[in-house]
C-alpha cells in the first residue's frame, strides 16, 4: 500500500471546535491513478515538508459527502501544530495504512468528532515500528527518485 504523492501545497488552517488543524489543499490534477487506485476513505502515513521535516498525517481521499463535493479530492491533515502556514512548500506524502471507508455524517459536530478520532488512530498507529520505519529520509528520497 506504499504510495507517494508529491505536490506544492497551499495551506489551510481549519478551526474545528477550537482546535487548529493544518490541512493541505492539493489539486487532484495529475493524480488520477492515485485516486482510482484507492477507494474513498481515510488513510494515514507520513508527510515531509521540504524545509520543515517529517510529520504524521491522516488523509481523506474521496467525495466528502457532508459537503456535497462533485470531485474526488485528496485532503491530508498534518498532525502537528504549526505556528505559521506552509504555503508554497513542497509536500511529500507516503500512505502506509487505511483507517476506514468514507462516510456521511448527520451533523458538522459528528464529522469533527470523527476527524479527531481518525487523528488519534493515526497518531497511535504511526508509533508502531511497522509504520514508524517510513519516517526516514532515505525512504522518502527513494520514492522521490523513482517518480522522476
Amino acid at each position: 500500500m506504499m504510495n507517494s504523492i508529491r505536490k506544492l501545497v497551499s495551506c489551510v488552517i481549519l478551526d474545528l471546535d477550537g482546535t487548529l488543524v493544518n490541512t493541505a489543499n492539493l489539486s487532484v490534477e495529475g493524480y488520477a491513478s492515485v485516486l482510482s487506485e484507492h477507494p474513498a476513505g481515510v488513510y494515514f502515513g507520513w508527510a515531509k515538508l521540504s524545509t520543515r521535516g517529517f510529520y504524521k498525517m491522516v488523509m481523506s481521499i474521496g467525495w466528502n459527502p457532508y459537503f456535497d463535493n462533485t470531485e474526488k479530492t485528496i485532503e491530508p491533515w498534518l498532525l502537528h501544530k504549526f505556528d505559521e502556514d506552509f504555503y508554497g512548500e513542497e509536500l511529500h506524502l507516503v500512505i502506509v495504512g487505511y483507517i476506514r471507508p468514507e462516510a456521511n455524517f448527520p451533523s458538522l459536530e459528528s464529522l469533527i468528532a470523527k476527524i479527531h478520532e481518525d487523528g488519534k488512530i493515526a497518531e497511535n498507529a504511526l508509533e508502531l515500528p511497522l509504520y514508524a520505519k517510513y519516517k526516514d529520509e532515505t525512504y522518502f528520497k527513494s520514492i522521490h527518485n523513482s517518480h522522476l
